[in-house]
């Protein structure tokens, strides 16, 4: 990521320094945005932002550890999508081993310095000030690196690497925040994930399904004006759409054959089992897969089940993922039955259209279908013991 100029302009005074007021401003502004902001991407960007412009610094970048690598990274520099050096190297790596602060005249002058970044990204580095950003619980994680002062010196002073602190001291918090919000929400997904897969191999389904299924989710959400967020969250829960069918007994869900009306009436408990195993968290996320879990048999004509919805009674999220689950069922081999070819599938969504699916939807889909089968083709199920799948 690159910095961007701000969009606050702030005359230097005589003395190529800060006055307080403007300072306080500095602080205030970018404090503000940073607490209203739960993206880290984003955060990091405002951070360095407000700490090029309260110390008149050419860059400032933060950077960050990343334990499970031992490394240290970038998000925020200028010329390159990232930098990553090993944990303890260079400069930024020996300040935040020490927790101290250092404020360095001319980085070529110091051995710890890394000059092959600045090969990189055709950069030059002279003056550097660098503070480390600890955490709640004391530990470092990360540190703020100020680069190159704007003035014909070019050199930082005491007074700068203060200021610097200060800004650490305002944003450190708002960045610990972000990243234990992110993580919080890493960790959601890899549970979601793994709890569709569960529900899908009660069923002899593969993995593959639970991806492809949360991929076509993701492009026809975004296809139908959804933001990226949105669409992401949706991408997110679908992989949970059928996780009521660890209820269902293996005889009903392994069947090779067709389903009798009483065996077809207990797969269809499928749908409001998930539902009530999640509808009951306060989760955002866990939320949304209790509606996709409910809804995404429901048709649109108002002959589907659980409830006999139909049009847009039926939640978008179970509109989408019917779409998403159904073009993948027919495009797989099942216990029942063998793929279909594409332009079978082709018709039947195009019959179905204003039946079983949103119209609207079908429309999109079809717009997105290159991306839709790209997207089958790279998690494609090359096994033949993977296609041994159940019923949908």
């Amino acid at each position: 990521m690159i910095n961007e100029p701000s969009d606050t302009a702030y005359p230097e005074n005589s003395c190529n320094e800060r006055t307080p007021d403007q300072l306080l401003r500095i602080i205030f502004d970018y404090t503000a945005k940073i607490a209203n902001e739960r993206s880290l991407g984003s955060v990091l960007l405002l951070m360095a932002n407000m700490g090029r412009e309260m110390i008149l610094a050419d860059r400032c970048t933060v950077w960050l550890i990343d334990r499970a690598r031992g490394e240290l990274f970038t998000t925020v520099a200028h010329g390159v999508d990232e930098i990553r050096i090993p944990l303890g190297s260079g400069i930024v790596g020996h300040s935040i081993a020490t927790g101290q602060p250092l404020l360095i005249e001319d980085a070529y002058n110091d051995p710890r310095h890394n000059a092959e970044n600045d090969r990189r990204t055709g950069y030059r580095t002279k003056s550097i000030i660098t503070v480390p950003f600890v955490g709640n619980d004391g530990s470092n994680i990360g540190a703020y690196q100020a680069v190159n002062k704007l003035t014909p010196n070019g050199v930082f002073t005491t007074h700068e690497l203060e200021q610097l602190q200060l800004a650490a001291s305002y944003a450190g918090k708002s960045l610990e925040s972000v990243m234990l919000h992110e993580e919080i929400m890493a960790t959601q997904r890899e549970i979601i994930f793994a709890m569709g897969e569960i529900g899908e191999s009660r069923s002899k389904e593969t993995g593959h399904h639970v991806k492809r299924v949360a991929e076509y989710s993701f492009v026809l959400a975004l296809g139908c004006g959804l933001s990226a967020d949105e669409a992401e969250l949706l991408k997110m829960v679908s992989p949970m759409h059928d996780i009521g069918k660890v209820a269902i007994p293996d005889a009903v869900l392994q069947k090779p054959g067709k389903l009798t009306a009483e065996e077809f009436a207990l797969m269809k408990r499928h749908t409001e089992i998930g539902y009530n195993l999640l509808k009951s968290s306060g989760r955002e996320l866990l939320k949304m897969a209790a509606v996709v879990a409910h809804q995404h048999h429901e048709k649109w004509n108002g002959t589907g089940y659980p409830q006999g919805l139909s049009g847009e009674d039926i939640h978008l999220y179970g509109r989408i993922t019917a779409i998403a689950d159904v073009f993948d069922a027919l495009g797989s081999d099942r216990a029942y039955k063998k793929a279909w070819e594409l332009d079978r599938i082709l018709q039947l969504f195009d019959e179905e259209r204003g039946r079983h699916f949103d119209p609207r939807l079908v429309d999109i889909f079809m717009e997105q279908l290159p991306k839709l089968l790209e997207i089958r083709d790279r998690y494609r199920d090359f096994e033949s013991n993977e296609r041994e799948t159940g019923r949908h």
